[in-house]
């Protein structure tokens, strides 16, 4: 059993503890909380141990009934590898406790590439990080560039790849973030720093992104060209996508016209806190003209990157191989959405629910 622990139970940290916890190669030793808030809360009611991020806020926990299992020292010393979930920039900092307890550590896309050995994407980098002692689990914008990115790629060559990120302002928790009443440049430069990204899990694509930011809180939003060096027909593309694992063509015939309905398709599907941990792109968007391809696609920032998180488990500890890894953590995650409602002339019209 390969002996995990997260740092940081927040809005990544706690998805990848719920699935680390339902691995069966794998066992979750403990999370990290920095105060006893309601997440420190939700972590023991789920039964996991826990742990105080922080050494002097360690009585804290006692202050507020909350019990502890330790320190974040204390659980490094448990664990084969640890799982970095906190804020933006906290990772860099906390690269050296890991480094001096010997503990193999997985970061986020918050942080920037050189925080760690290598680059992870699961469909696309998984046998390169074969040897490394740290790998960066890249954003999730970058999670779903590189797993559309990579099919057409092997399957007819990019020639070039232009994508516009329409990007939430903030998770649903995050109060404090914004735009409230406004469209941002994010970054004003163009290209945005996530082409660049993708090729540290897909080197040689080109691909150039620009980026805005929006006051939504649901997903975000990519319109996508991608000139080829075949030149498919616009079947062959959407058969070849509907192949891949983690990307979900959304049927026309389904009516979900936007982020929204598909939070709540997620959620009528069970799945927890109405994650959508694949690329969703919207059946009738593709469209092949000539050797230029155009669709639009949605990312559930909250969660695409969390079978990813453990696919980095396996590749950064065992010799188990990509395909298998990436086998096991669909099954246990339920990761591969399918629809009944198809596009062709069969196709059944969407339930109509009695308000």
């Amino acid at each position: 059993m390969i002996r995990v622990g997260v740092n940081g139970y927040g809005t990544i940290g706690k998805r990848v503890a719920d699935a680390v916890a339902t691995q069966p190669d794998m066992e979750l030793v403990g999370v990290t909380k920095t105060k006893p808030n309601y997440e420190a809360e939700a972590a023991t009611r789920r039964g996991y141990d826990l742990y105080a991020a922080l050494a002097d806020r360690a009585d804290d926990f006692a202050a507020a009934g909350v019990g502890i299992a330790g320190t974040l020292p204390d659980l490094l010393e448990s664990v084969d590898v640890v799982v970095d979930c906190t804020p933006s920039g906290i990772g860099a900092r906390n690269r050296a406790i890991y480094a001096a307890h010997d503990t193999p550590a997985i970061f986020q896309g918050g942080e920037d590439a050189d925080v760690a050995d290598a680059s992870f994407n699961a469909r696309t980098s998984f046998e390169s990080a074969r040897g490394a002692d740290s790998l960066r689990v890249v954003s999730c914008n970058t999670t779903g560039l590189a797993r559309l990115l990579a099919p057409l790629e092997e399957a007819y060559g990019v020639e070039k790849a232009r994508v516009t990120l329409v990007r939430r302002g903030g998770d649903p928790s995050e109060t404090g973030r914004g735009p409230i009443n406004d469209v941002l440049p994010d970054p004003a430069t163009v290209p945005s720093h996530h082409g660049p990204d993708v090729n540290t899990v897909l080197p040689g694509v080109p691909v150039d992104t620009a980026a805005l930011k929006v006051p939504v809180t649901t997903m975000h939003t990519h319109s996508v060209n991608v000139t080829l060096r075949e030149a498919p027909t616009t079947g062959e593309v959407h058969d070849l996508l509907a192949e891949e694992s983690r990307i979900f063509t959304v049927p026309e015939a389904a009516g979900i016209d936007g982020a929204g309905k598909l939070k709540e398709y997620a959620m009528d599907r069970g799945r927890p806190r109405g994650d959508l941990w694949e690329n969703c792109v919207w059946e009738e968007s593709i469209n092949v003209s000539g050797h230029d391809l155009y669709l639009f696609e949605n990312v559930h920032q909250e969660a695409d990157v969390v079978p990813e998180n453990v696919d980095a488990i396996r590749a950064l500890t065992t010799d188990l191989s990509a395909a298998e890894s990436i086998e096991r953590t669909n099954e246990t995650l339920g990761v591969g959405l399918e629809s009944l409602l198809t596009s062709d002339e069969d196709a059944r019209d969407p339930i109509t629910a009695d308000d």
